[in-house]
């Protein structure tokens, strides 16, 4: 009975070493690795970056600025995948001293090149010909607008409106200005004014008195 006792003992021990000796290997080979995932032609980083360990079957989502941090064992394949890009891979190499790596990846835009396509608003030419016959090309309502926001006939009807409410406020103010300019003296004469004189002349050439 002893004899048997003694050797569990002994089993038990060798295991409990064996699985610390395992320990201790495993948690020698796991290394910290973090990096910047940046785009090869605008050397710009790219945010929310998909690393995925595919030996580990565990991944990360990189940040805005496109750095990742995850925990992998040298050996383990990681995949880099971004949309509009490439899907790339990078093996963790076997020959670090340290348990923390740093490094840049660079990934491959996606180019594709697409046959030319026509887009059509009608499916067949029968359609086409269907449409042109039976449209109408004006529509008497939208006629009528466009004739009523013509630019002859705006200037029109603003020939013939009365001052409203801001024209008078300004007209207002303006003759309340001149009257605090020339406090205590005659009010300016116009007729001797040579700027008052240059703008009729100018409004005279421009036929702006006539139309008035």
């Amino acid at each position: 009975m002893k004899v048997v006792l003694s050797l569990l003992f002994c089993f038990l021990v060798s295991i409990s070493f064996s699985q610390k000796e395992q320990v201790e290997s495993v948690d020698e080979k796991l290394i910290q690795l973090s990096g910047v995932v940046i785009s090869e032609e605008t050397l710009e980083p790219l945010p929310y970056t998909t690393v995925y360990d595919k030996t580990q079957r565990r991944g990360v989502i990189a940040d805005y600025y496109g750095f990742f941090s995850l925990v992998a064992i040298p050996g383990d394949t990681l995949l880099f995948s971004f949309y509009g890009h490439k899907t790339s891979s990078y093996i963790v190499p076997d020959s670090l001293n340290d348990d923390r790596y740093s490094m840049i990846h660079m990934v491959q835009r996606d180019t594709l090149n697409l046959p030319e396509v026509d887009v059509y608003p009608w499916p067949s030419r029968e359609d086409f010909a269907r449409a042109f016959v039976d449209m109408v090309p004006y529509d008497d309502a939208l006629r009528r607008a466009q004739q009523q926001l013509s630019g002859e006939s705006l200037a029109f009807i603003a020939a013939r409106l009365e001052g409203d409410a801001s024209l008078s406020y300004t007209a207002t103010q303006n003759a309340y200005s001149t009257k605090l300019y020339t406090n205590g003296q005659l009010p300016g004469n116009n007729l001797l004014n040579p700027y008052a004189w240059s703008k009729l002349i100018q409004d005279w050439k421009e036929g702006k008195l006539s139309r008035q």
